[in-house]
């Protein structure tokens, strides 16, 4: 059986293989890294991280697009669009995010930033009270659907409170909060500690998780988010949530 010290050392290796400029060629985090401004890397990361379930290359043909109906300037188009111009967004569809779903986020968006000092500010609120990430989650979709809203809708922003892995919400704070000296991640949300991240928990991270025996939880729920973090807490408390990197990697290039 494999020890701590040789699985770390297997981890810490595929890391340094797969945590490189290059993953940005095929991976949905090229879509921010188009943008230098911060409102724009925020706001194009966020709808980016929605609709990353998938075909990584649909997500990102979908991911382009959406921004191209945003003039490729998604914070002045967020701050400006009116009622009537939203409607552009109507036959926009990824899986099943669909043109209703799309209307909604531009307009919470909006108020986001005119209302609420802007995403940041936005998880950072509940985030200060006692660092946890947690507490960011729950605040974040109190304040995202304050407006009336589809009913629909609602299922693209997780609930940790029932459970949800809310993968895509951790992966889009996995890439404003981590600073990997890479050039991958961006290290843009400096008032957070990256220590305090849980891993995006998706297929290829969790069946990867089982295999190294990282996690015995058989569901890709909250509960196993908080199992396979804390177990990677084991090698790394600083910054656990780098082994998405490994665990990504093995899975998608059967690298075990």
């Amino acid at each position: 059986m494999i020890s701590q010290t040789e699985l770390k050392e297997f981890l810490d290796e595929k890391y340094y293989q797969y945590n490189v400029p290059e993953f940005i060629e095929s991976d949905p985090i090229q879509i921010p890294h188009m943008f230098s401004k911060k409102e724009n890397i925020e706001i194009s990361a966020f709808l980016t991280s929605t609709i990353a379930w998938g075909q990584r290359k649909t997500i990102i043909k979908n991911a382009k697009f959406l921004l191209n109906l945003m003039d490729n300037s998604p914070f002045d188009f967020v701050l400006n669009v009116t009622e009537k111009e939203l409607k552009i967004f109507e036959n926009f569809k990824h899986r099943t995010f669909n043109g209703e779903d799309c209307m909604y986020f531009i307009k919470s968006l909006q108020n986001i930033y005119k209302n609420h000092g802007g995403l940041q500010n936005v998880f950072y609120k509940a985030y200060s009270q006692n660092q946890e990430i947690k507490d960011s989650l729950l605040y974040f979709r109190q304040v995202f659907f304050q407006l009336n809203h589809p009913k629909r809708t609602t299922k693209h922003i997780s609930n940790i409170e029932k459970k949800s892995a809310a993968k895509r919400l951790n992966l889009f704070l996995m890439w404003m909060i981590r600073n990997d000296n890479r050039a991958v991640h961006f290290e843009l949300w400096e008032n957070f500690s990256p220590s305090k991240l849980y891993i995006p928990l998706d297929v290829h991270c969790g069946n990867i998780g089982r295999k190294l025996n990282l996690l015995h939880r058989k569901q890709n729920d909250w509960l196993a988010v908080s199992e396979l973090t804390n177990k990677l807490k084991e090698f790394d408390d600083q910054d656990p949530v780098k082994y998405d990197f490994a665990l990504f990697g093995i899975g998608v290039n059967d690298d075990l």
